[in-house]
């Protein structure tokens, strides 16, 4: 790990120094994960896209007045879920807006009509169905909880997720990323990070990268995930992810990082976090030059769908296993199939009876747990 200092001479390395910085990043990740890459075999749940917030990147969240704003009845749910299992998929990642019954009375008679009031307590009976009706993992990604809120989850997780995106407090003011968006603090977001950690929640976190942060406010959010890790040692990943624009945002205009930037904000979060945790990029968001993210120090691909879009970037279809497998190896890598959580959060320490069963049967069907 480096200090902030060096962190900020090397955010902006160009040249022969942004190859030293990727070779070093490389040796990092080689000697604490081998030359191996891996993905989870996800089924991808967009259990509802209303959400009260209003981010300028988003294409997922809907306007009440939208006809394709919607919320999932349960029989949806399952049937994805299903078709997922089929499939061979391991992970049920649940996507959502955040706290939309806050302002949106369409959300509201969604979950009446289901016998909810909060789309919390819907997302925790949908992970349980899912959880007792298939033999996947769920994953929620369910934006800033609580304490109260994660621990409603917990009983149906094998691992949980939210991104920090940002701690930068002027990606809040008028025309930047998150103005309007009251979930997106930087105190928010740090608080939801903190109580998943005192609560032993095996999690995935990560940034948003050209949405308006300077790559100092870049550094600064790696920082602040690591520290976070230190105290609690609960993050098992963290996710590197590029911005990319779209017709119906309003960045719909904005400048995309490029392919270097991506590597250059990857190989320098591979030097301030610590080793253990697993670093990831989305291949799907860069399908021409993703393999150059193998050398600047991921050792991970994130999720892949065989069978559902990625409906955050749904213009972004996923690239197929054997093609992953194919670039991965060009580089220099096995590809191997991982769980949504981590082995070493494989124990009692961290999942519940049932659920740590579940994980590590199918950790054994992966060869990823002795028998």
């Amino acid at each position: 790990m480096i200090d902030r200092e060096e962190a900020i001479y090397w955010i902006h390395a160009q040249g022969r120094e942004l190859l030293a910085l990727m070779q070093r990043a490389s040796r990092i990740r080689d000697e604490a994960w081998g030359r191996v890459v891996t993905y989870s075999r996800k089924v991808f749940i967009p259990l509802t896209n209303l959400c009260r917030d209003k981010c300028a990147y988003c294409t997922f969240a809907r306007a009440s007045h939208d006809p394709l704003a919607k919320t999932l009845a349960p029989e949806e749910v399952l049937a994805i879920a299903r078709a997922g299992e089929r499939a061979g998929c391991k992970e049920a990642l649940f996507s959502l807006g955040e706290r939309p019954e806050l302002v949106h009375a369409l959300a509201r008679q969604h979950l009446a009509r289901f016998g909810y009031e909060r789309t919390i307590d819907y997302l925790a009976a949908m992970m349980r169905l899912v959880f007792e009706e298939t033999e996947l993992l769920p994953h929620p990604n369910p934006g800033a909880l609580h304490a109260s809120e994660w621990q409603a989850l917990r009983p149906w997780a094998g691992s949980m997720g939210m991104m920090l995106e940002s701690t930068s407090a002027r990606l809040l003011e008028k025309g930047q990323a998150h103005f309007g968006c009251p979930d997106k603090t930087p105190e928010r977001r740090l608080a939801a990070l903190e109580a998943a950690g005192r609560l032993r929640i095996p999690f995935t976190t990560g940034i948003l990268i050209g949405i308006g942060e300077t790559r100092e406010e870049r550094v600064e959010s790696l920082f602040a995930i690591a520290e976070m890790h230190q105290r609690y040692g609960h993050i098992q990943e963290v996710i590197i992810q590029n911005f990319r624009r779209k017709p119906d945002i309003r960045f719909r205009d904005h400048d995309e990082p490029s392919a270097l930037e991506m590597a250059r904000t990857l190989a320098v979060a591979r030097l301030i976090l610590p080793p253990e945790i697993s670093l990831q990029a989305p291949p799907n968001l860069t399908p021409d030059a993703y393999p150059l993210y193998l050398l600047a120090g991921i050792n991970d691909w994130g999720g892949i769908s065989p069978v559902t879009r990625d409906h955050i970037n749904p213009e972004a279809p996923w690239p197929a296993i054997v093609e992953l497998a194919a670039a991965s190896a060009d580089a220099g890598f096995e590809l191997r199939e991982r769980l949504s959580v981590y082995p070493r959060y494989i124990s009692a320490m961290w999942l519940p009876p049932h659920v740590l069963a579940r994980a590590r049967q199918l950790a054994r069907s992966l060869w990823l747990l002795p028998e």
